[in-house]
């Protein structure tokens, strides 16, 4: 059986919804570990369907894919948990759960919920110029990295790609001796230093469980712990209600800010990079993707800029 269908709503689809039942949203990448959570930690009332992890390779249909499968299950769940970071959307998922009155893992993105956020706070601070590895990373580093950012077409690419990272830390969440190799080979493949550190299942594990435990009483305290609220304060008889959020427009306009600031610092010099603070919530991955998208409006300008050229003044000499 495939992990991702192992509890999936699907199975559940004609009985009558149950107020003690759980649906987990989860990111397609986090597919085996949730099911591992769901069955270790004895979770019968927990149900799992995951959306796919290729939305990570254009992060801004997340919220969207999210919001959709969440009011595709209401009819079946009234308590629904995602179990998805901010994963490089900007702050737009926020607002989307906001709105829909659910919660999700805590941070930016899996490094940091499988770390913690202190752990990975302290790694980004010792050396921004790090690249890492999980689990699903490390057993789909071909797929995932080598052929999906085309360096086994256009190995030149590495440089651009990897040039101002230092090192490669795996973040293991299982003990695969097998694992560790692929990630020991990843880093000799990027031309990057190894180190590995063994996290396990981190918040992911606490979070699942915490949102698959039994609901506060009306009037009572809600059960804390390492969920990421996004919408707090539940009235006696209705849906929770959301804490205010940014507004739309202020939200894009950040999550456009964090990936120029990606791209920015993907062009630094390798001398200067280690002086620069790394503190948004883009995935490597995404951020190589950026940089790619960015090149190729680039080329694409240079190509207009080619065709002004014959007509324009030649610069000056320097």
């Amino acid at each position: 059986m495939r992990p991702e269908r192992a509890f999936s709503p699907a199975a559940r689809a004609s009985e009558v919804p149950d107020a003690s039942r759980v649906l987990v949203i989860g990111c397609g990448a986090l597919a085996r570990e949730l099911v591992a959570v769901i069955d270790q930690a004895g979770l019968a009332n927990v149900d799992l369907t995951c959306l796919p992890a290729t939305l990570h390779n254009r992060p801004g249909g997340i919220p969207a894919a999210v919001r959709a499968r969440i009011r595709a299950a209401r009819p079946r769940y009234e308590r629904i948990f995602i179990a998805y970071a901010d994963c490089g959307t900007g702050g737009l998922l926020d607002v989307v759960l906001a709105d829909e009155g659910v919660e999700r893992l805590p941070g930016a993105h899996c490094y940091e919920f499988y770390s913690g956020s202190d752990a990975f706070a302290a790694m980004s601070e010792e050396d921004p110029a790090t690249f890492y590895l999980t689990d699903f990373l490390a057993r789909n580093f071909d797929r995932l990295v080598i052929q999906g950012l085309g360096l086994d077409r256009h190995p030149e690419l590495l440089g651009t790609y990897f040039g101002n990272y230092h090192r490669l830390i795996y973040l293991a969440q299982t003990d695969d001796p097998g694992l560790v190799t692929a990630a020991r080979r990843a880093a000799r493949r990027l031309g990057l230093a190894f180190e590995l550190r063994r996290t396990g299942y981190g918040d992911l594990a606490t979070s699942v469980i915490a949102a698959a435990g039994p609901q506060p009483t009306p009037g009572g305290a809600s059960p804390r712990g390492p969920i990421a609220s996004n919408a707090r304060n539940a009235p006696q008889g209705g849906r929770r209600a959301p804490k205010p959020v940014e507004s739309l427009r202020d939200v894009q306009s950040r999550g456009g800010r964090l990936v120029q600031r990606a791209t920015e610092v993907s062009a630094t010099s390798e001398s200067a990079l280690p002086r620069t603070r790394l503190r948004h919530s883009m995935h490597p991955m995404q951020r190589s993707a950026a940089v790619l998208r960015g090149m190729q409006g680039l080329k694409r300008e240079s190509s207009r800029g080619a065709a002004l050229a014959v007509t324009a003044p030649a610069p000056e000499a320097r």
